[in-house]
């Protein structure tokens, strides 16, 4: 079981160091076949420096550095698109996930589970602004997409990789992954996961993730539910606004040849007037959609993010999944 650790670098100075020697001695404990890509996501601080040392004294590191700061998901998906092994292991720089815990994780998967996601049962994290927030929207996830995780935020996580290539990663996409391989049949489990408290630098989220989550939670549960139809559900609610629009005007017509009630004395011609209209802009915008939809699907593959460099002692080319060469510096 060859392991590709894939781990998001954001001004860590402190901690890539002890990390990187926490996940180099649980990864030579098991004798697995591996390698680590840490991904610098355009840090501020010496986080690069630190990781090119890193790089120069192990082969089983790669260091991919961004032009700018893209955020976690970007940073994922290039780490997912240069890993070379099936098995793909992510986790957290800061230190908060235990890498002690990677062998869990990859024995679950040995039970066939194709995602095993960490639950961190009990966390070291302010109760208002980073624990409550959390409960709260892994509870609406849960019922949005009928995953049962308790934990969706939890960055230590163990894939199958040919479940992740086909998959864009953007916005806080990544973690919403579980709803997205379940879609696609994946076998998810999760197990508990040993958290840490932090001990350098300070959270790189807010209470304004949560509102940036549960709007991408709104688009993921869009995408995989009508991604290839959504004429089916703005059509249908143009037809049904439509529909009711015509037995409004036909309220009103009854009212008017039956009982004398002049339109114009009727509320309902309005209600009538409004509902059909609002149908028929709803039917063009699933027209719309159909045809952004179909030129999606047949345009050219673009990623989130910008490389600046990468770093390699082992590959003297690299590639994306997408196919497109990028110059390795030694």
């Amino acid at each position: 079981m060859a392991i590709s650790v894939v781990v998001p670098v954001y001004n860590e100075v402190q901690s890539v160091v002890t990390l990187n020697d926490e996940i180099v001695n649980v990864l030579n404990s098991i004798k697995q076949e591996y390698e680590i890509i840490y991904i610098d996501d355009g840090s501020t601080d010496s986080s690069y420096d630190s990781l090119k040392k890193i790089a120069a004294v192990n082969h089983r590191v790669k260091v991919i550095k961004f032009t700018r700061n893209f955020g976690q998901s970007a940073a994922l998906s290039a780490g997912v698109g240069f890993a070379k092994y099936e098995i793909v292991v992510t986790l957290d720089a800061d230190l908060q996930n235990d890498p002690r815990d990677i062998p869990l994780l990859l024995e679950k998967l040995e039970y066939g589970y194709d995602l095993v996601s960490g639950w961190r049962k009990k966390r070291y994290d302010p109760f208002l602004t980073r624990k409550l927030p959390s409960v709260i929207a892994n509870i609406i996830i849960r019922m949005v997409t009928g995953v049962k995780l308790h934990d969706f935020g939890c960055t230590l996580k163990a894939y199958r990789k040919k479940f992740l290539v086909n998959i864009k990663i953007y916005g806080e996409m990544h973690r919403l992954l579980p709803a997205y391989l379940s879609a696609y049949g994946a076998k998810i489990t999760e197990v508990v996961v040993n958290h840490r408290s932090r001990e350098y630098g300070k959270s790189k989220y807010g209470l304004t993730r949560t509102f940036k989550v549960l709007l991408d939670l709104l688009t993921t549960k869009f995408m995989l539910g009508y991604s290839s139809k959504p004429s089916y559900i703005l059509g249908g609610w143009g037809l049904f606004l439509c529909i009711s629009g015509c037995i409004c005007g036909a309220v009103v017509l009854v009212n008017k040849f039956m009982y004398n009630i002049y339109a114009y004395k009727q509320p309902l011609l309005w209600l009538a007037m409004f509902l059909g209209i609002i149908g028929t802009q709803f039917i063009a915008f699933g027209l719309l959609a159909e045809l952004v939809v179909r030129m999606y699907y047949s345009s050219e593959n673009k990623n989130s993010y910008m490389i600046d460099t990468i770093i390699s002692n082992n590959d003297a080319n690299l590639q994306f999944d997408f196919g497109k060469t990028v110059e390795v510096k030694m």
